[in-house]
This record gives C-alpha cells, structure tokens and sequence, in this order.
C-alpha cells in the first residue's frame, strides 16, 4: 500500500460520476467538508492481497502516529490510485479501505472515509510545516511488535533440559533467575514501577546521565562511562576478528525509496526514526543490517568464501522507543550495538555456525561475570525437521533454556537464540543474540556462486556477541547492586576506571607515592594519585565509593620498607602484604587477555573535574 499523508487546513470534495468499480453511497457521502484534517491519500496494491490484515494493522499504527504528532482534529482516509502502478483488487481495496476506517473508529478517532470508485473534485490546504507532507509504503507483513490473535497462532512454551521438553507449570525450578524470565516471558511478571538500581549507579559513579536537551533516550558520556564503553566495544571488535570477521562502517540514514530497506524497516513498526530531505523520506538505522546487506548485495561471492562475517559497531542505531519504557541504559533510542553478519551456503553451514557463535556469546558471559538465561526460540517447522540439532544446541548453554514454539514463520528468522540477564528488580536484559534470517539474501539481492557455478541466496546469521554496549553495562551494574546484599560490589578489573589508587598520607609521601605510580602506569595498568588534603580514611572511603580494584596508602613506613607495600584488596575486603612486582603481575593475571586503555582522567585527583 502507498499511502501520502497531509496535514491540511481544510479538505473539500465532491463527486461527480461513477465508475464500473464504484461503491454505492447515499446522498451525505457526495460531498463532504474537513478542517485541520490529516488527509490520508492511499492507493492499495497487489502485493497487500497476501495479508490484508497485516496491511490494515500496519496503515493503522502508521497514520495514528503521524495524526498523534501533527495534532489533526480529522482524519479522512481518501481513495488515490494515482499513488501505484500495481493497483490490488477493486473489492478487495474497498474491503481494505473500509476495515482501515473500522479500525480508527475503534479507537475513538475522528475519522471519515472518502468513496472508493468514484470521480470526485477535490481541494486541499496543506498547512506546510515539516510533518505535513509524508509519504510512507505500508507492507503486507506482521511486524515485529504485531501479535496474531488466533488461539492456534499463539507459541508454546517449554523448558528444554537434556533433550526433554518439559512443561513450564509442572517443572521445578533449580535457577530463580530462569523462574523470573519464565514468568516474565509469559506475561507474569509484576512491574513494581520502580526506578532499577542502575540509573542511580550510573549517575553516581559518573558514568553516564541523561541530556535533557537531546530527544529522550539519548544519554550524555563522562570520562569514566566512556573508558568502559570502549574497552567493551575493543574487547568485541576483537572476538569476533579473531574468528575472521572483517570490520566495516557503514551509514546510520537510509532511503526508504529502496524497496529492500523499505520492506525490511517496516517489520520495526513504530520503532523507526523517520525524516525527510527535499523529496527524500528517510530513516535512521536500528541496526547495521542495511549497509551489511548493501555491502554484500555488491560482493562477488564464492562457495569457497563461506562462512564469511562483516562486522560494525553501529554508534549509534536509533530506535524510537516508547517514552515511557525509556529508562537508564536498559532501553534507550540511541545506542552502540556490535553487529555481526555472516553469510552461510544452506542450513547445515549455518548451524555449524550458529554452535560456534553460541560459543562465543556463552564466553561473553563468563568474561564480564555475568549470568546469563537463555531463550531458545523456532518454528514448528525448523523444529521438526532439526530436533537433534536444537537439542544439541541448546546443551551447549550446560544448564535448562526456555523454548518457545512459534507455529509459523512471522519474522525474518526461523531460529533465534537470546541471552539476558536479570535485573534488581527481576527483569531481564537483552543481552547476546543470533538469528538465522531466511529473507534477506533474497530481498536484498546477495548471492553467491557454488561450486557447480550456479548462483544461490544464501542464509544470513545476525549475531550481537553481548548485546548493546549500554546494556552489558546495565548487566554490570544491576549485578552490583545485587552483590551488595551480601559482598561488595565491583566491576571486573580489567573495566574498572581505576585499577589501583596510591594514597600518600601526608605531603611529603607525594613525590613517592607518584614514583609508584608511574611503575604502574609502565606495566599498562590504570593507576591515579589522591593527593588532596583529605584524612587518610576518607580517601580510602572515596577509593570504595568508587569501586577502586587495589589501593595502596603510603607513609613513612612503606617510604622506609621500600619494596614491601599493604594493599587494600576490594574483591577480598583482606589487607594484604606484597612488594609492588607482585602486585603488578596479580593484575597482569586477573587482566589477561582483556582489552586496556589508559586512564581517561588527570592521575593526581586534586586536579580533576566534578562532572
């Protein structure tokens, strides 16, 4: 369906004469009168015969949004044929048209629905702001966030263990965290309305905080907050170039004239960023699919470069949540998400693949110290015809997943695999994901040559090894806030701001305690200096308070000793002896591996700003 959406001052029509295909109207429906009316020019096309009710739901949600913004009085739902070359069924179209104004009506909406079939006069007043003219393509495919209805359409849910499904009401529970995301899954799950823990932690350990002159969901960076960010976004971009994917970028605006990334877009609904430039109506990116699929579509590709993986960490991708599920790191509409696509030959190529990348979001986990519940998901279908193998996935996860059943296809993908973790509060948090995408190399036009020189669309696995970047550190966070309940809360320390704090306890330990720190700062480890004029305890506190991994304090004795130091381990809460070698190389341990950056701030924090 086309549709052209403008904002008027005044819509005027009258009829003049019928044609054969006209709908029978009474006298009041000849002409009619609109003020401050969003006048919906709408043509419907053959491709929207497939799923008629998708067509409808999805016109609908898209006319509601822009009649929301633009604040019209009416809304007049005009049959326009000149807006497609592939016109739909004149009964058809007129059933489509009719259950559009239905819907609005339902809704409480002013709406009017001009006659469909006649020749009819018209004027319009377009009031001319930015929003009055908007010209959208509506698909024929259920969205992402569009649920069918029907008892038969709805998933089952189990729980997979050991090659067993087992009934979710019937089955005892060993992992509260897995009972959680069961019942929140299914809809049970009580929302409190409570803030979660780690919008307070974020703002207290000066990490990130809202920007109240940005769109909501769009958050300001710190230096600490930033350090963290990229360390992760590093630790990424290595994981998965060691397994020999090839890093990008691509840009963040598309063209929705590119019927692909149209079609593709609409399966996000309301969730897409729209604008426009000159003629051109365009849409922020919510993911990296778009230039990945681009890319690709203009490679030349053989059977012997498969599996091949691009990979982009897209900042920002913007989704346009609702405003207010929009909270802290957890659900914004501006974020960084590593984006992984690898293209596979057929279906057994791509469940080797997809094993190794459960592999290695499984890792991702057991790296940042996360605990991370599972969410199996596939088609009846997919699931039939491959048990041995979801069975054998999903043991890779070594403990019991949730499996939903979808009875059909709805979405580009026929298995997916979710991993999150859980709040404070008991909610989960999207974290690592993969999907194999059945529709892409065909919409997108990517193919690749096999070995007897014919030309395939391949499958594609979308795979984001952690997730969003602000969410691993919503994960963090809400997992210290759990950890307080009974040890102290902390970051791993290879992602902590400052890995270790010298406190010189008077001035005159200065000038040693900045010789120590430079030994540190040598071997690669975050190091700072608290030279203020504080009492040795409240330093100590400031360093617990900002979740310091190792703090040194120096005075007349350490000066003397010379090699031996007393270091305040924060995991342990223990006060341990060790020379600063030592202390080194258990850091250099605990750090293997990881990704490091120097520390973003001055090192004496006499001379720092109080962000």
């Amino acid at each position: 369906m086309r549709i052209l959406l403008i904002h008027s001052d005044h819509l005027k029509y009258q009829t003049k004469s019928k044609t054969r295909i006209a709908e029978e109207i009474g006298e009041e429906k000849k002409k009619g009168q609109f003020e401050n009316a969003l006048v919906v020019f709408t043509a419907v096309e053959k491709e929207d015969e497939k799923n008629p009710t998708a067509v409808v739901n999805n016109a609908v949600k898209e006319i509601m949004d822009v009649a929301g913004k633009v604040k019209a009085e009416n809304i007049v739902i005009y049959p326009y044929a000149h807006l497609s070359s592939s016109l739909g069924a004149p009964d058809i179209a007129k059933d489509i048209l009719a259950n559009m104004e239905s819907a609005l009506l339902s809704r409480d909406l002013p709406v009017s629905r001009v006659p469909f079939g006649w020749y009819k006069a018209f004027e319009v007043s377009c009031k001319g702001h930015p929003l009055s003219e908007l010209s959208r393509s509506i698909s024929s495919e259920v969205t992402e966030d569009v649920k069918e209805e029907s008892e038969e359409e709805e998933s089952q849910f189990y729980i997979l263990n050991k090659g067993e499904l087992l009934d979710i009401e019937d089955y005892t529970y060993q992992s509260e965290d897995l009972e959680k995301l069961v019942d929140y899954e299914l809809g049970r799950g009580e929302s409190t309305g409570e803030e979660p823990p780690h919008v307070k932690l974020m703002r207290e350990k000066k990490l990130a905080d809202y920007e109240p002159s940005a769109d909501v969901g769009h958050l300001r960076w710190y230096p600490k907050g930033r350090l963290i960010r990229d360390l992760l976004s590093d630790y990424v971009y290595t994981l998965v170039t060691d397994r020999g994917a090839m890093p990008v970028e691509t840009p963040i605006m598309y063209d929705l004239a590119d019927e692909a990334i149209r079609v593709h877009a609409e399966k996000f609904g309301e969730r897409q960023y729209r604008m426009t430039s000159g003629k051109k109506d365009l849409m922020l990116r919510f993911a990296a699919c778009f230039g990945a699929f681009r890319i690709l579509a203009d490679s030349f590709l053989t059977w012997k470069n498969l599996p091949v993986g691009i990979y982009e960490l897209s900042t920002y991708s913007f989704r346009l949540e609702k405003k207010g599920e929009v909270v802290g790191l957890k659900r914004l509409r501006g974020f960084t998400m590593p984006d992984l696509h690898t293209v596979c030959s057929d279906v057994e190529q791509s469940l080797q693949e997809f094993e190794s990348q459960i592999e290695m979001c499984k890792g991702t986990g057991e790296d940042l110290d996360v605990n991370y519940e599972v969410i199996f998901r596939a088609t009846a279908d997919f699931m039939e015809e491959n048990r041995e193998w979801i069975n054998q996935a999903a043991a890779r996860i070594g403990k019991p997943v949730l499996m939903e059943i979808l009875p059909k296809r709805k979405h580009y993908w026929i298995c997916k695999m979710d991993f999150a973790a859980l709040d404070a509060l008991g909610r989960p948090i999207e974290n690592p994901t993969i999907q194999i995408d059945v529709e892409s190399g065909e919409r997108f036009g990517i193919t690749y040559i096999d070995s007897e020189e014919k030309e395939h669309h391949p499958y594609i696995l979308h795979c984001s090894p952690t997730g969003s970047i602000e969410r691993v550190i919503c994960s963090l966070l809400e997992k210290s806030a759990l950890d307080m309940k009974d040890k102290v809360p902390m970051l791993p320390v290879w992602l902590a701001p400052t890995q270790v704090r010298v406190i010189p306890i008077a001035e005159r330990h200065n000038e040693y305690a900045h010789k120590l720190a430079q030994q540190i700062e040598d071997a690669r480890i975050r190091v700072d200096v608290d030279d203020r004029p504080e009492t040795v305890g409240k330093k100590i506190r400031n360093a617990g308070g900002e979740w310091v991994s190792y703090v040194i304090v120096i005075g007349d004795r350490e000066m003397e000793a010379g090699s031996e130091l007393t270091v305040n381990v924060r995991e342990t809460g223990q006060k341990v002896s060790m020379g600063l070698q030592e202390l080194i190389e258990v850091i250099q341990l605990e750090t293997k591996g990881m990704p490091f950056r120097p520390l973003p701030l001055p090192v004496d924090l006499s001379r720092r700003v109080n962000f």
